[in-house]
C-alpha cells in the first residue's frame, strides 16, 4: 500500500504539470487550502493513541508561520511554542467550550464536521478579539449559525490508509430564504475494520443539524451536533519489543480469541451538544451576542487487569529477553551462560510467532474457567473507565465600535460543570465472581480488615458486569469571568489593551467511603476558590512599504484545573499541598513585511508559568501499588524563534519557508507528595526536575515546501524536519529519596540526575495534489493527500519513561539490582509510514 501510495503521488506530479493549463485560477487554490486547512488529522483529534499529548490547532490570515504550522507538523502532534492546549481558548458562537476540569478542548467532540468548522476565527496571542481575552496561545472561535454556511449540497468520499480507512460525508446549507429562515445539516460516517495499526479499529458517525432565524435586527439559531465514536487503540512499547516484532507499529493492546482479533483498549466517546444563540444589532455600531450552551459528554476506555496473579500484558518486562540478561551494563550476576540462554530462550519464542507477542485471551479464559471450581475471584477481567461530564454555559459578549477606528469589546462567562467519575467492570472474561475489595493492599493489611474495603457503605460487595467498583465520584467545578478589551488606530500605530477577571470554585463527591480513609471519602470535600485575572497589552506599529513592527506583553492568574487539583481522586478528599494559582507572564517581539511577492513573519517570544502544579499516576512495582503523585511550586520558561516565509515565484508558483528553535523547560525543582493505594499515609519529596523539556512535540522544526496552483490544479510539496523530541519525564526517577537509596550522589554530595530520554527526529516529504472541475450544474473536486511520502518509520511522536526501578527495595531498606533496567526502556510511539487519502467531492 505505501510503495502504491508513492507511485501514485509521483505519477500524479508529473501528469498534472503536463496537463496544467495557463490561466491563473486564485479561486481554486482557496479551496484546496480550506481542504487541508479544515481536514482535522488523527493527531489534532487527540485520537492517536497517546493520550497524553495535545496538540494546538492554529491558523491565521496575517501570519505566514502560523498560518501553514498548524496542518502542516500535526503528523508529530505539534504544539504551538510547546504549551499545554489548556492555554488555548477554543469557543463556539462565543461560548467556550474547554473541557473545564483538564483545561484541553476536545477537538474528536467535533470531528468529522469539517465543513461545519470553516467558519472560524482564529487570534495569536496578542491580537485582539470580539469573545474574550486571548490567551496565550491562542484563541479560536467557531461560528456554527446557519446562515454562516456555505450554501448548497455537498457530498464527498474518501479512501485512506489511517485511523479509518473509509470516510463518506453529506453537508446542506440553504442561506437565508425570503422569511428569513436558514438551515444546515451534515452527515459524516467513518469506518476501518482494521486501521493503520494492526489490532485497531474505528467507527464514527458525525452529526449535525442547525436553524436561524432573522428578526428584524434580531437573529436566533439552534445548533446540535455530536460524534458518537468506537474504536480501538494503539499502546506504547519500548524499543525491545519494536525490534522482536520487526514493526515500529506493534500494539501489545490486542491479540487472538477463538482465532479472532480482540483489542483490550476500547474507547467509546460521545458529547451531544446543543447550543442557542441571540444576536441582536441594537444599531450599526453596537451588537450583543448572546449564547447558552448544553453538553452531556460520555468517556470510556477499558483496559485488561489481573487479580493476584501474572500480568498479562504480552510486552511485560519479566517477559522480554532483556530481564534475564544484562544488555546494559557488566552485572556478572546477569551475564552468566544460563542467563544467555534464557534471554536466547525469550527471543526465539516472541521472535518466532506473532501470537506470542500479543495478548492470549483463550490462557485467560481457561485460568478463569479453573479457579471457578474453587470459589475464587476473577484472575483477569477488563475493567472501564469513565469519565463523564454535565456542562452548561452562558456567554455573552457586547461589542460597540466607538469611532471608525477605535472599538470596545465587554462580555462575560459563567459555566457548572459535574464530572462523574467511576470504574465499572466491563468483562469478567468467564469467571463467576469478583469482589469490591482492594487487592494491591492484601500483604500490608489483613484479610477481612477495613483497609481493604473500597466501599465500606457496601464491604466485600460482589461485583457483576456493569457494576461500578474500585471508585466512584463527582467533581463539581463553578467558573465564571468578566473581560474588556479596547482595539484603537491612531496614525500608524494600532494598539489595543485587555483584561479579565474570574473566580474558579471545586469541589469532590465521593460515592464509596474507602476504608483506607474512612472518614474523608464519602460526601462533599470542602470547597476550593480561586481568584484570578490578568491583562495584555499590543501595539504595532506600520513602517510603510509592507514593514510593520509589534510587541506584546502579559500578565495573568490562572486557577489551577480540576484534574490536579485533588491528590487521589479515587481514594479520598484531600486537596494538593500548597495549591495555588498558576502566574503566567508573556511576551512577544513580531516583525512582519507584505509586498506582492513576499509575505514574511519573524516573531521572537517569551513566556514564563511559576507556580505550576503537575499530578501523575503510575504503577510502584516496589510495593505493588499504584502511586498517586502531585509537584508543586513548579516554574517554566517558554523562549524562541519563528519564522515564516511565503515566496511568489511566479504567477502560479509559491515558495514556502517556515521553522522554529524554541526551548520549555522547567527551570525549578518541585515539591513532590505522593500516597500509594496500599497505604494510607502520604510521603513529601523533592523532585529533582531542574531543565526537563516539555513533551511530545518537537522543540525544533522547519520546513520548504512549493506550491503551484494554476488551471484547476493545485500541488504542494514540503519537505519537513523535525528534531529535538522529549519524552515524558518520569518524575519518580528523580526524587530525593529514589537516587539516595540508588547512591546516585557525587563527591561532592550533589544528586546524580539522570537526562531526560529523548526521542529520534528526521526528515518527512508530505504532500497534496488536487483538481477542481467545473461542471453544468456544480463542481467536482479530487484530492490526494499523501504523509511521509519517503516512508521514514523512524521518527518518535511521543513516549513516556517508566516510572519503576532499577533495584528492588528489601525489608531492612537495601536495594538488590534488577536485571531488567526500565532507566533504559522507555515507551514510545513512531511516527506513521507512508498514509494517505483519496477524496471525491461534489458539491452543487
Amino acid at each position: 500500500m505505501q510503495k502504491k501510495l508513492q507511485l501514485a503521488l509521483f505519477a500524479l506530479c508529473y501528469s498534472s504539470l503536463a496537463l496544467a493549463q495557463n490561466n491563473n485560477n486564485s479561486q481554486q487554490q482557496a479551496k484546496a487550502l480550506d481542504e487541508n486547512a479544515f481536514t482535522f488529522t488523527e493527531a489534532q483529534l487527540g485520537e492517536d493513541d497517546n493520550m497524553s499529548q495535545n496538540v494546538t490547532i492554529l491558523n491565521s490570515n496575517t501570519n505566514a508561520y502560523a498560518s501553514e504550522v498548524g496542518y502542516l507538523f500535526s503528523p508529530v502532534r505539534f504544539r504551538y511554542r510547546a504549551f499545554d492546549q489548556k492555554y488555548n481558548d477554543i469557543y463556539i458562537n462565543g461560548a467556550p467550550v474547554n473541557d473545564v476540569e483538564r483545561g484541553q478542548f476536545n477537538f474528536s467532540s467535533i470531528g468529522g464536521l469539517n465543513q461545519m468548522t470553516r467558519n472560524v476565527d482564529f487570534s495569536l496571542p496578542f491580537e485582539s478579539n470580539n469573545y474574550g481575552m486571548t490567551d496565550m496561545a491562542g484563541s479560536n472561535n467557531y461560528n456554527f449559525r446557519s446562515g454562516s454556511m456555505a450554501t448548497g449540497h455537498r457530498i464527498s468520499l474518501a479512501g485512506a490508509n489511517r485511523n479509518y480507512t473509509l470516510r463518506g460525508m453529506y453537508s446542506y446549507s440553504s442561506g437565508f430564504n425570503d422569511k428569513g429562515w436558514a438551515f444546515s445539516g451534515s452527515l459524516t460516517y467513518r469506518w476501518a475494520n482494521r486501521g493503520y495499526v494492526e489490532g485497531t479499529f474505528y467507527n464514527s458517525l458525525s452529526y449535525f443539524l442547525g436553524v436561524q432565524k432573522l428578526l428584524g435586527k434580531h437573529s436566533f439559531s439552534f445548533t446540535t451536533w455530536g460524534n458518537p465514536t468506537e474504536r480501538a487503540t494503539q499502546g506504547a512499547a519500548t524499543d525491545e519489543s519494536y525490534w522482536l516484532a520487526n514493526d515500529n507499529q506493534y500494539n501489545p493492546y490486542w491479540g487472538y480469541q477463538n482465532g479472532k482479533k480482540r483489542n483490550s483498549r476500547i474507547v467509546n466517546d460521545f458529547a451531544p451538544s446543543a447550543l442557542f444563540t441571540w444576536d441582536w444589532n441594537i444599531n450599526n455600531k453596537t451588537k450583543l451576542t448572546t449564547t447558552v450552551l448544553g453538553k452531556y459528554s460520555m468517556y470510556s476506555s477499558t483496559k485488561l487487569n489481573y487479580n493476584n496473579t501474572d500480568n498479562p500484558a504480552p510486552d511485560y518486562y519479566k517477559s522480554l529477553p532483556s530481564s534475564f540478561y544484562d544488555v546494559w551494563g557488566s552485572n556478572a550476576q546477569f551475564q552468566t551462560p544460563q542467563s544467555l540462554a534464557d534471554w536466547q530462550r525469550a527471543y526465539d519464542w516472541l521472535s518466532n510467532s506473532k501470537a506470542n507477542r500479543q495478548i492470549n485471551w483463550d490462557r485467560l479464559y481457561a485460568a478463569n474457567q479453573n479457579v471457578n471450581a474453587e470459589g475464587v475471584d476473577a484472575m483477569y477481567y477488563v475493567q472501564k473507565r469513565h469519565n463523564n461530564t454535565l456542562n452548561v454555559t452562558l456567554a455573552s459578549a457586547l461589542t460597540k465600535h466607538l469611532t471608525d477606528k477605535s472599538t470596545w469589546n465587554l462580555g462575560f462567562a459563567a459555566i457548572g460543570n459535574k464530572g462523574f467519575h467511576y470504574q465499572t467492570m466491563d468483562d469478567l472474561l468467564g469467571a463467576n465472581t469478583f469482589h469490591n475489595i482492594n487487592t494491591y493492599a492484601i500483604g500490608t493489611y489483613p484479610i477481612g480488615s477495613d483497609y481493604l474495603q473500597y466501599d465500606l457503605n457496601h464491604p466485600n460487595a460482589l461485583v457483576k458486569e456493569g457494576d461500578k467498583f474500585g471508585y466512584d465520584y463527582t467533581l463539581n467545578v463553578i467558573k465564571g469571568n468578566i473581560w474588556s478589551n479596547y482595539t484603537e488606530t491612531f496614525g500608524v500605530l494600532h494598539y489595543s489593551i485587555a483584561a479579565k477577571i474570574g473566580y474558579d470554585g471545586m469541589n469532590r463527591d465521593g460515592k464509596m467511603r474507602n476504608g483506607l480513609f474512612a472518614d474523608n471519602s464519602y460526601g462533599k470535600s470542602k470547597t476550593a476558590n480561586f481568584l484570578s485575572g490578568g491583562a495584555k497589552f499590543s501595539a504595532s506599529i506600520d513602517l510603510s512599504h509592507g514593514s510593520v513592527i509589534s510587541l506584546g506583553l502579559g500578565y495573568e492568574h490562572k486557577a489551577p484545573t480540576a484534574d490536579v487539583a485533588f491528590q487521589a481522586p479515587e481514594m479520598n478528599n484531600d486537596f494538593v499541598q500548597n495549591l495555588k494559582n498558576e502566574r503566567i507572564f508573556s511576551s512577544e517581539l513580531a516583525y512582519q513585511f507584505n509586498n506582492s511577492w513576499l509575505h514574511a513573519n519573524l516573531s521572537g517570544y517569551y513566556s514564563r508559568i511559576d507556580n505550576a502544579t503537575e499530578w501523575t499516576c503510575f504503577y510502584f512495582d516496589d510495593i505493588n501499588s499504584f502511586s498517586y503523585n502531585s509537584l508543586t511550586g513548579l516554574n517554566k520558561e517558554y523562549y524562541g524563534a519563528e519564522l515564516g516565509l511565503t515566496f511568489k515565484l511566479t504567477s502560479f508558483l509559491d515558495f514556502k519557508a517556515l521553522g522554529t528553535i524554541s526551548e520549555a523547560k522547567n527551570i525549578s525543582n518541585a515539591k513532590v507528595r505522593y500516597l500509594n493505594s496500599t497505604q494510607g499515609t502520604y510521603v513529601d519529596d523533592i523532585a529533582l526536575v531542574e531543565n526537563m523539556r516539555e513533551s511530545g512535540t518537537p522543540l525544533t522544526a522547519g520546513s520548504l515546501g512549493l506550491s503551484f496552483h494554476q488551471g484547476g490544479w493545485f500541488i504542494d510539496l514540503n519537505g519537513n524536519y523535525y528534531d529535538r523530541i522529549y519524552l515524558s519525564y518520569s518524575p519518580y526517577y528523580r526524587y530525593q529519596t529514589p537516587l539516595k537509596n540508588q547512591k546516585s550522589v557525587d563527591n561532592e554530595g550533589n544528586y546524580i540526575v539522570s537526562p531526560q530520554d529523548k526521542g529520534k527526529g528526521g526528515f518527512m516529504l508530505d504532500g497534496t495534489i488536487g483538481k477542481s472541475i467545473r461542471l453544468k450544474k456544480g463542481s467536482l473536486s479530487i484530492n490526494l493527500m499523501v504523509t511521509n511520502i519517503l516512508n521514514n518509520q523512524k521518527i518518535v511522536t511521543g513516549g513516556y519513561e517508566q516510572s519503576r526501578s532499577d533495584y528492588s527495595l528489601k525489608n531492612d531498606g537495601s536495594t538488590s539490582d534488577r536485571c531488567y533496567r526500565f532507566s533504559m526502556n522507555p515507551k514510545k510511539y513512531y511516527i506513521y509510514g507512508t498514509n494517505g487519502m483519496l477524496q471525491i467531492a461534489y458539491r452543487f
